[in-house]
């Protein structure tokens, strides 16, 4: 991998394992989200009248990198705004299954409505637990985080896909936003109907810009209300009664939001198959070493298949020690969680190993 330092400045001056909490973002997503605010500044009305195909590109963006119809990716500035306006358009009776303990974003959103809620628990066994629920009553929706933000368990594509085959009636709805930016996502291929993320941490976008895919078939169940002048404007909306135009009746911030096709682009530059070869590969020598100190909990530890995410037992003492040695990192649930990126690299990993051990 590539020295990145000059497009990433944080890289000099610590040792980042916090991408879990808000990716870094390149120097040419900086440079865009600056040079269209001066554009703005300098041009008022004219800007828009400059960039009315520019919420067209991102979707064509996304759609060529996550295999999506760019005419079925829908834009808001994050996940969670995304999400509430989809859930708006369920049923209000529907049997909605969900991960105890997932995102908050999604677990509040679900709760705060008149679902028929379940839940399965997440464990080392979740896929088995998952199939349980299901058996028990199958739920017109099930919608879990395809990463876990606490300790990055990783639920298996495979038993996805599998899953979607034996319960075709399910909607099937992910949060990619600690997923997506880190390993190939064919979402045509997928076991899912709906994936929608946060662009700010792995695909390195900065704040205020978010997406959801759906796949064809998906308008049948879900019934958006989120209209307004934005619904019929841009390519892709055009036709009065499209369906992502029913989640997009307000005016978006093209800064932000064209910073997604910036962030993936980057990406594509250093080349998509070495920074997910970079995230695999050490996200491998990561899991092995903190095994080997027995920091991990056995939830992550009993499983084949992680992420890139790891929840570091830990106190107060030991995060502000790592704090204090110029590593960035957070603390969430009962630990300290840490995340390796394709700007990362194994003297990274030996400087978090020299402190914890």
């Amino acid at each position: 991998m590539q020295n990145l330092e000059g497009f990433f400045p944080a890289l000099s001056n610590c040792t980042y394992l916090d991408t879990p909490a808000v990716g870094l973002v390149p120097k040419t997503v900086w440079e865009f989200k600056n040079q269209q605010n001066k554009r703005l500044w300098e041009k008022g009305s004219r800007y828009f009248n400059e960039i009315t195909d520019m919420d067209a590109a991102v979707r064509e963006k996304i759609g060529e990198v996550y295999r999506a119809q760019p005419g079925r990716v829908a834009l808001f500035p994050a996940f969670s705004y995304g999400l509430n306006a989809l859930l708006e358009g369920l049923m209000p009776s529907s049997k909605v299954l969900l991960l105890k303990g997932d995102y908050p974003s999604i677990n509040w959103s679900v709760e705060a409505r008149d679902f028929v809620i379940s839940y399965a628990v997440l464990d080392q066994n979740v896929e088995a637990r998952v199939r349980d629920a299901f058996k028990k009553q199958q739920p017109d929706v099930f919608l879990f985080s395809i990463v876990q933000y606490l300790n990055g368990i990783k639920m298996d594509p495979a038993f996805l896909r599998e899953m979607k085959k034996e319960f075709p009636d399910t909607l099937f709805i992910g949060d990619g936003t600690q997923y997506l930016g880190t390993e190939p996502f064919d979402f045509q291929n997928s076991g899912m109907d709906i994936v929608g993320a946060s662009a700010y941490k792995w695909m390195g976008a900065g704040f205020g810009n978010g997406f959801f895919m759906f796949k064809p078939g998906v308008e049948e169940r879900v019934v958006p209300k989120h209209l307004g002048y934005g619904s019929v404007v841009g390519k892709y909306k055009e036709e009065e009664d499209n369906f992502i135009g029913k989640f997009e009746g307000n005016h978006l911030n093209m800064a932000d939001i064209g910073a997604i096709k910036i962030g993936l682009e980057f990406q594509e530059k250093v080349g998509l198959e070495k920074v997910h070869q970079q995230i695999r590969s050490i996200s491998q020598k990561v899991k092995l070493a903190l095994e080997d100190i027995n920091v991990l909990e056995p939830a992550v530890t009993q499983r084949k298949i992680h992420s890139n995410i790891f929840n570091i037992k830990g106190d107060d003492r030991l995060f502000y020690k790592l704090q204090s040695q110029g590593i960035a990192c957070s603390q969430r649930g009962e630990g300290i969680r840490v995340g390796f990126h394709y700007y990362n690299t194994d003297a990274d990993l030996q400087k978090l190993l020299s402190l914890i051990s």
